[in-house]
């Protein structure tokens, strides 16, 4: 997969789970280069903001999406990475 199209698929799933991608376009890029070094690295494309184990079972958590994400987007506004982001509100 190249950068582009993994921008599309991160961007529809964000949209679809009611948060969006970070609306820093710099951020954006690196962590799809993090996510696609990994995935030819490793075979998965890990969060680039975690380390990986070799433990399967225990990286399996940590292939983005990652486990923790939605968590982290409710407590912090962004999840670890910042790839994803929760939505700006629009109230007056």
């Amino acid at each position: 997969m190249d950068a582009e199209k993994l921008r599309q698929v991160s961007k529809r799933y964000a949209e679809s789970q009611g948060f969006e991608l970070n609306p820093d376009e710099k951020t954006v890029n690196l962590i799809i280069q993090g996510l696609l070094h990994n995935e030819a690295k490793f075979g998965y494309r890990y969060c680039p903001c975690r380390a990986v184990t070799g433990d399967k079972e225990q990286d399996r958590k940590i292939i983005c999406p990652c486990i923790y994400h939605k968590d982290e987007i409710k407590s912090m506004g962004h999840c670890r990475c910042a790839l994803f982001v929760a939505k700006k509100s629009s109230a007056f």
